[in-house]
């Protein structure tokens, strides 16, 4: 007698249903992967989803480990960010055709692993290629362990910062002697910094995107929340743990900030919200620092910073890492372990030119180099590596992800003015239950 169809089997069967044979005639690694079909071998496949300034940085990198390997060929893949990206890799591991290193963010990364989709790095091999686990920054490296086995490499933290205008905040009063901004600690203070702003530009005192853009309402908010010590979720995602009291109190003082005080906008899109600020009808903008390029084409007098210690205790801010996996059975091939561990070892080696688009190195040798601490302002934020909050686990949850959809559309409805902090906790609180209490689909 047949046991219940599983969710992998659902899977494999719509696998099935892409239409292998035609895409076994496509000559791309995405096709070979989907379709079942055997790149040459000696390959390394690489799939990531990094686009603009990250996407440009990427190919110098991979241009570089081609030189620098001129007989190990590299197919390089950029896919769609999120959950096309990883809908895609899933697949394909679940197929038995993934590639042989994939991008995964570190708080998508252990959802791959429960459902047995990565590969177990061993210390010893990773050794054979000069890494180990003190080489890497600890909250990143010991965030992405799973029962103390390693799965993923990470090659950076991206946290959420904040830019600022040097030349407004300048006017603003708010700068030290040497034009960096002064510190800002308590939520009064912030709030006075903004309002100080506002006088300058008379419009706004920061931006944010807001409007179809759930990602940076929960950044926000998990950086303040997890300031009060506040978690949402417990025991791989199974338990929504939100509190109310701690959750309210962010609330309040975001909205305060759009609705109340109007000091933000609180219908602004996020390309919006980045356009405000480089024309100056802003002073300071929150968001993730890999927005860096974008001002610094803009060619505006600007820094960034670590998002101010509004709630006090012990610092915290809302980040993610990019790590580096091995999908399950994509090093089958004799010495495909070591192409791949060593295309891993090249990423790390090129850090340097990582960091140029704003991400914190998670490698040490560069991290903690002269020429890392000389590059600014990228090292005026680089102790948020070490107070980095990760999305919390579950399978539902990580960037990109149901879980911060569900939160970033009600956080962005309150800064919005369209619905109270108590209503947003409450539909938060009704929409996590369910996925909670629901079973991963992979």
């Amino acid at each position: 007698m047949s046991g219940p169809v599983s969710r992998r089997t659902l899977l494999k069967g719509a696998f099935a249903g892409l239409g292998a044979a035609s895409l076994a005639a496509c000559s791309s690694p995405v096709g070979a992967g989907i379709a079942g079909t055997q790149l040459d071998p000696g390959t390394v496949d690489y799939w990531n989803l990094f686009g603009g300034g990250d996407g440009v940085r990427m190919q110098q990198m991979e241009d570089a480990y081609r030189q620098a390997n001129p007989g190990t060929p590299l197919q390089a893949v950029t896919l769609a960010w999120g959950n096309p990206y990883y809908t895609k890799l899933t697949l394909a591991t679940v197929g038995k055709k993934p590639p042989n290193v994939a991008v995964a963010h570190l708080t998508r990364m252990k959802t791959l692993q429960s459902a047995g989709l990565l590969e177990e790095l061993r210390p010893e091999d990773l050794a054979r290629h000069g890494m180990s686990a003190e080489m890497f920054n600890q909250r990143a490296w010991n965030a992405g362990l799973v029962g103390g086995k390693i799965y993923a490499i990470p090659i950076d933290t991206h946290p959420f910062v904040l830019f600022y205008n040097t030349k407004i905040c300048g006017q603003a009063g708010l700068l030290d002697a040497a034009g960096n901004l002064a510190p800002i600690q308590g939520p009064d203070a912030f709030t006075d910094a903004l309002a100080k702003v506002q006088k300058v530009t008379g419009q706004y005192g920061a931006t944010h995107g807001i409007n179809a853009d759930t990602a940076s309402p929960w950044r926000f908010f998990q950086t303040l929340y997890s300031q009060l010590g506040g978690q949402v979720l417990a025991d791989e995602g199974t338990k929504v743990v939100l509190d109310d009291a701690k959750a309210t109190q962010v609330l309040t003082f975001m909205r305060a900030l759009t609705v109340e005080k109007k000091l933000m906008p609180g219908s602004i899109d996020y390309q919006g919200a980045i356009a405000l600020f480089a024309n100056g009808a802003a002073g300071f903008h929150i968001n993730g620092e890999w927005e860096i390029s974008t001002f610094q084409t803009a060619k505006m007098p600007f820094s960034m910073t670590l998002i101010p210690n509004v709630f006090g205790g012990t610092y915290a801010v809302q980040a993610d890492s990019h790590t580096l996996v091995v999908p399950r059975g994509g090093v089958t091939a004799e010495g495909q372990l070591d192409l791949s561990l060593g295309f891993i070892k090249s990423m790390l080696d090129q850090s340097m030119t990582w960091a140029q688009g704003g991400h914190i190195p998670t490698w040490q040798p560069v991290a903690q180099s002269d020429a890392f601490k000389k590059l600014t302002p990228q090292s005026n934020y680089a102790a948020a590596a070490d107070a980095a909050v990760y999305d919390p686990p579950g399978w539902y949850s990580g960037s990109g992800s149901d879980f911060e959809t569900i939160m970033g559309s009600a956080i962005g409805a309150v800064e919005a003015g369209q619905m109270s902090p108590d209503a947003a906790i409450t539909q938060i609180r009704s929409k996590l239950s369910a996925l909670a209490s629901a079973a991963s689909p992979v």
